[in-house]
């Protein structure tokens, strides 16, 4: 089941809130608590019923072996320990998500035949092995103490966060599930959820979903591209992965505050960063937190001397490429952030100003998620190479028709009778504005900025008009179901 669903908002939302306030307000909170893992594993199961089992087994795997640090008294003991827990629950993400990957290869470079494996990767499997690797790194480390598997279930399928993170840390969740006003209805909080789910919806179904329309275009047409189009098709990519996902995010954080129990926010306006660096800090951050937290801090971090760092570094972007995607298309994503880093953690002593910076690191990262998207790395090379071509041949016309707004229906259908020179123009001129837009939204706040300072200040009675607007703008647009671009990963 996805957030931008029909039955998600109009019956698995509705169920969600009322049971849960309702057996809370009768103080049945063991039943409340028990509700809101049904409905989440009624969740997950719509999306993914057949890997069900595989969820709940790695979750009573790993609780079963949060449950020993404590009948082990040495250091050494904790250590393997950790290394049973990563050994399992990496090899199932090892198995479902690069089996295929490393056969592959292994047939390149040995030209051998193994036949590929007919599995599936189960939806969110990559979300919740690095919350329980985490989970169980804290009780290692005596950073968090044990808990129930009821209470270690709840945390590990929480709806929100399931399929698609933020990966959170057990101080940040149970918490708050031991907080009795957490359970209380309170008008405000669930304001503020509603305010973030429209806003998030809104990102997702009207500006990402729309931006997808050219940008697959775009990549099943490479050979077509001229310097314009590459260039449009780039941004284009990038902008509408940070509004899928983000959106997600937002919406995530919405149902959060809905249900009381919250959910770490993901982004930080990425696109105002002056360095690769920084960007980290600011674009999928729980996932940042985790390496850091996890891999680059017990590699040594930066008590390793300038070498070492810069090796640890270029580790954790590789692992961070390697984790998105089972194709050397995301380690070379990884490699190229890497870099980056690398670049950023030497000594510059004149810098340019910063928004010379923030144009140079936009442009890097743009670069770098065309191997993101790309098939291939030679398709992401031929869409570099376009944009430095200097060649023109007018398919940016093309791509921005593939856009195909329903909204402009009657404008289109009039302009195709009457002016069909101009069709193509009008089309463009949509692709430019939506681009536009796209670059004022993420030039501005962030949405938990806006609902801050309609918290503090208020923006009187038309605030209220416009999130009705945007929701039902999106619940029309919501013609069908697109799955969220981190969906695969």
């Amino acid at each position: 089941m996805l957030f931008n669903s029909h039955i998600f908002m109009l019956l698995f939302l509705p169920l969600l809130l009322a049971g849960w306030y309702f057996l809370n307000w009768k103080k049945k909170f063991q039943l409340a608590q028990g509700y809101l893992i049904g409905m989440s594993l009624w969740f997950y199961a719509y999306a993914n019923l057949q890997y069900l089992w595989l969820l709940l087994f790695s979750c009573l795997i790993g609780w079963l072996l949060s449950c020993v640090p404590e009948k082990i008294s040495s250091e050494k003991g904790k250590k393997v320990l950790t290394g049973v827990g990563c050994v399992f629950h990496l090899g199932l993400l090892g198995y479902f998500k690069y089996s295929n990957f490393f056969l592959e290869n292994l047939n390149t470079v040995f030209h051998t035949d193994f036949p590929m494996l007919q599995i599936l990767l189960p939806v969110g499997i990559s979300f919740y092995t690095f919350q329980q690797l985490a989970y169980l790194i804290d009780r290692c480390r005596g950073d968090a103490p044990r808990d129930s598997f009821f209470d270690y279930l709840t945390f590990m399928v929480y709806f929100p966060q399931l399929l698609q993170g933020p990966i959170l840390l057990r101080s940040e969740f149970m918490g708050q599930l031991k907080e009795p006003e957490r359970r209380r209805f309170h008008a405000e909080r669930f304001s503020e959820g509603i305010q973030f789910f429209v806003f998030g919806l809104a990102k997702k179904v009207l500006l990402a979903d729309t931006l997808a329309k050219a940008v697959n275009y775009g990549y099943s047409n490479v050979s077509m591209l001229d310097s314009i189009s590459a260039l449009l098709l780039a941004v284009g990519y990038l902008t509408e992965l940070y509004f899928d996902f983000s959106g997600y995010c937002d919406m995530a954080v919405g149902l959060g505050k809905m249900i009381g129990l919250e959910v770490a926010e993901n982004f930080d306006a990425p696109f105002h960063s002056a360095s690769v660096k920084e960007f980290w800090r600011r674009w999928h951050m729980t996932l940042g937190r985790f390496f850091t937290r996890y891999v680059y801090i017990p590699l040594g971090g930066n008590r390793k001397g300038k070498m070492g760092t810069l090796c640890n570094v270029m580790i954790v972007m590789l692992l961070s490429g390697l984790w998105h995607g089972a194709a050397w298309t995301f380690v070379l994503w990884g490699f190229l952030h890497g870099v980056g880093m690398i670049w950023d953690n030497l000594e510059h002593p004149h810098l340019p100003k910063k928004w010379m910076r923030q144009a140079a690191t936009f442009a890097y990262v743009c670069m770098t998620f065309v191997f993101f998207r790309a098939e291939s790395i030679a398709q992401g090379v031929d869409v570099l190479k376009s944009i430095v071509s200097l060649k023109w041949n007018g398919f940016v016309f093309q791509m921005a028709s593939a856009l195909d707004l329903t909204e402009f229906y009657m404008i289109t259908k009039a302009l195709s009778m009457k002016l069909p020179g101009l069709l193509s123009w009008f089309w463009l001129g949509i692709f430019v504005v939506l681009i536009a837009i796209c670059f004022r939204v993420l030039s501005g706040e962030k949405v938990s900025g806006v609902v801050a300072l309609q918290r503090q200040k208020g923006y009187g009675r038309l605030y209220p008009v416009l999130l009705a607007v945007l929701f039902t703008w999106s619940m029309i647009s919501m013609t069908g179901v697109s799955e969220y671009l981190y969906f695969s990963f």
